[in-house]
């Protein structure tokens, strides 16, 4: 059969659509090839660590798993890395030679797979599902641990028990006042006691501290206090090993060295903070210097570091040894030895924990000759305590810790300050002040570094702190603690006294800095409470001004800059209401002050709700405010906000309200806030938040403006810790 033959058409006057068609696809992948590239060589180029990035993935994995709601999202997210990652191989491999690119994808999306099943794994297997209410018990069980606090009047047992209800095996935190405390009541005991217990709490507020989920991964079922004299069945093994040397160390601590010197000594000496004053940890907590009282990287590395020169140095005056042994290996092992006794002696907390990690890996570098100090030992340190602790990622100990030491390291990995560091012929007045001026300029680093941290978990910032920590951190560090070492050690024979006094003078002046520079005005800077996306843009951009070389790290500054303009802009909600009810924080009606429902509360209601209003001062009870209408049982606010006024009513007694006045009162007002069940017949015009509503949603915090309630249950979703049932809405929909 004869063929026609096909029409000839140019080219150029083909029609633009079958070109379209034709050519359009090609046009795209030609396009992806030719960005991917662009990619391709900006990574060749840039010379960075992977290490760090793989760990940023695997921390973000970990991150994710708790902020996704539920075990389909957990699920979903690694699905989606694993997709990522197969992709990237065969299809990056298909379009071309991509291998920076290609790894990139593959590695970053396998750690963060990795992460997110890791934290899953160990919630499962060290979870303790929470008491279902509150309730008073008989309880039978043996002492786990012991912890003293004669600055709160009580002792704190972690008992090994059983659930009265369901016979199922439960850790309990009880605390006992001192009065009824035994010198038997030490671990191993076993007891019988009366108790009442709690669920671990959950915020109070969106945004405050989740204590539920540091209980879930500790294994804690319950906390409560002692109801009576506990009774002591079998007592303790004598000594009771690390734990009573401990009690004794910190006891002999405070005998040399009373008053609050000697407190902050014991803390040093053996861990032990609970004889520190509220008033001494609120001056250091609102200098910047709190983190001089846990035992931390500082005081861990301190130790280390003064037992590995020592070695180091009379190793070296022994010729016989420094020519037989290699002396930085030895001084290593002494140091090493050194970090996990201090380690073991203070408590092993897992803080203490993580930093001698950290200081044994910076010791493993200095014996193999490798950088002691670099982003990828880093690394390697948060990968080894992620391992082992995946649950600190959320905690402000492990943010603040690696957030200071990597602005450190990459302070001084930079081409102006290593120049500027650099050996040159000058005096030393010259050089002192060069180092002064170093000092001075890491700890604002530090404290650029670490304000977005701690205005994200304790909704403040010191402003001095770069300034006291200059004084502070040597005068602890070359001071105070080798002083205390050599009290101690002189102690054995009786010859210490003169020695314990040049260390209380010490820790008076570490002291009267902290008060010093907490009574300075503008000390403290307060903020509301930062939402979770502009915290993750303030990290976003840290770790890439950090782990990038040259002038790309730059680039960090735009998130870090949006971060900071959320932050200019943030405004704390019109009313904060507590998990239960009974505690309800008003703003923006006398500026700068907050209204509370009821003055005079508990401290720890009180200071919470002035934290997550971004407020400080004593605050007003309502019944003295003019603009508002109280009585013995109920009390009415009128708030404008917007271009309308809200009315709002609240509760003030449990005693029984005629259920038609109430009805009616409901009916005339937008919002119902209550600690107790409401009748059905109470039907406000937009929101009821009675005890029904408030056990399902947790704390709430209302901006009236943009018509907007934010709970806590919005961001606990399934993870075993919550034990509200579901996530609640604001009832009824229907808007005023």
């Amino acid at each position: 059969m004869a063929h026609e033959a096909l029409p000839d058409v140019p080219f150029d006057n083909a029609p633009a659509g079958g070109a379209a068609v034709q050519h359009g696809p090609w046009r795209k992948r030609a396009n992806l090839a030719s960005g991917l590239s662009v990619i391709e060589a900006f990574l060749a180029k840039a010379g960075f660590a992977r290490a760090p990035w793989l760990v940023v993935g695997f921390a973000a994995g970990i991150g994710g798993w708790f902020a996704l709601p539920s075990a389909g999202w957990w699920t979903a997210l690694m699905l989606a890395c694993g997709g990522v990652a197969v992709g990237a191989m065969l299809l990056l491999r298909e379009e071309g030679s991509f291998p920076f690119l290609r790894q990139a994808l593959a590695a970053l999306a396998i750690a963060m797979a990795l992460g997110c099943g890791h934290v899953w794994v160990k919630s499962s297997l060290v979870g303790a599902p929470p008491i279902v209410r509150p309730q008073a018990a008989e309880l039978a069980g043996t002492v786990l641990s012991r912890q003293e606090q004669p600055a709160e009047g009580r002792v704190r047992l972690l008992l090994a028990t059983r659930e009265p209800v369901s016979g199922r095996a439960i850790k309990v935190r009880i605390n006992v006042p001192v009065a009824l405390d035994r010198a038997e009541l030490r671990p191993g005991a076993a007891v019988r006691l009366r108790a009442r217990l709690v669920p671990p709490a959950p915020p109070m507020l969106p945004g405050g501290y989740d204590f539920a989920r540091a209980a879930w991964f500790q294994g804690i079922a319950a906390t409560g206090s002692a109801l009576g004299a506990v009774t002591v069945v079998r007592a303790g093994p004598s000594g009771g090993g690390l734990e009573g040397i401990q009690r004794a160390l910190s006891a002999h601590v405070r005998a040399q060295l009373p008053g609050s010197a000697g407190a902050i000594a014991a803390a040093y000496a053996s861990g032990d903070r609970g004889a520190i004053s509220e008033a001494d940890e609120e001056a250091m907590r609102n200098s910047g210097l709190a983190h001089l009282l846990s035992i931390s990287g500082l005081h861990v590395s301190a130790v280390i570091a003064a037992v590995y020169v020592v070695v180091l140095k009379l190793g070296a005056l022994w010729p016989w040894l420094a020519l037989r042994v290699r002396l930085p290996l030895a001084a290593a092992a002494g140091g090493a030895l050194a970090g996990i006794g201090y380690t073991l002696l203070t408590g092993a907390e897992v803080p203490t924990v993580r930093s001698c990690i950290a200081a044994l890996l910076v010791l493993a570098a200095l014996a193999l000759g490798r950088e002691a100090l670099s982003l990828r030992m880093i690394a390697v340190a948060a990968f080894v305590v992620l391992l082992f602790w995946p649950d600190a990622l959320v905690g402000p100990s492990f943010q603040m810790s690696f957030a200071a030491v990597i602005a450190i390291v990459a302070l001084h990995g930079t081409a102006p300050i290593q120049s500027f560091l650099a050996p040159r012929e000058e005096g030393w007045p010259v050089r002192a002040a060069r180092n002064l001026a170093m000092l001075l300029l890491t700890g604002v680093v530090i404290e650029l570094a670490l304000m977005p941290i701690g205005l994200f978990h304790f909704h403040q910032s010191g402003a001095y702190g770069a300034l006291a920590n200059v004084i502070a951190i040597p005068l602890t560090t070359f001071v105070s603690m080798p002083l205390i070492a050599l009290a101690l050690l002189l102690d054995s024979a009786g010859l210490g006294a003169p020695v314990w006094w040049l260390a209380g003078q010490s820790l008076d002046a570490l002291l009267a800095i902290a008060h010093f520079t907490a009574s300075q005005p503008g000390a403290v800077s307060t903020m509301p409470a930062m939402g979770r996306g502009a915290f993750m843009l303030f990290a976003a951009g840290g770790l890439w001004l950090a782990l990038w070389q040259g002038r790309v790290r730059l680039w960090g500054l735009a998130p870090a800059g949006l971060g900071a303009l959320l932050l200019v802009t943030l405004t704390p909600p019109d009313l904060l209401v507590s998990g239960d009810g009974r505690h309800v924080g008003l703003t923006g009606e006398v500026p700068g002050e907050l209204l509370v429902l009821r003055a005079g509360g508990e401290g720890f209601a009180r200071d919470t709700l002035l934290e997550l209003a971004g407020m400080s001062g004593t605050p007003r009870s309502l019944d003295q405010w003019p603009g508002a209408r109280c009585n013995a049982d109920l009390c009415m606010v009128q708030i404008h906000r917007g271009d309308r006024d809200w009315h709002v009513l609240m509760t003030r007694t449990r005693d029984r309200l005629p259920e038609r006045e109430l009805a009616a009162a409901c009916e005339r007002v937008d919002l119902v806030i209550s600690d107790r069940w409401l009748p059905r017949s109470c039907r406000p015009k937009w929101l009821k938040a009675d005890r029904r509503y408030l056990e399902r949603s947790g704390g709430l915090a209302i901006n009236l403006e943009k018509r907007e309630v934010v709970s806590v249950a919005d961001s606990q979703g399934d993870h075993g810790w919550w034990t509200g049932p579901e996530p609640y809405r604001p009832w009824p929909k229907s808007r005023p």
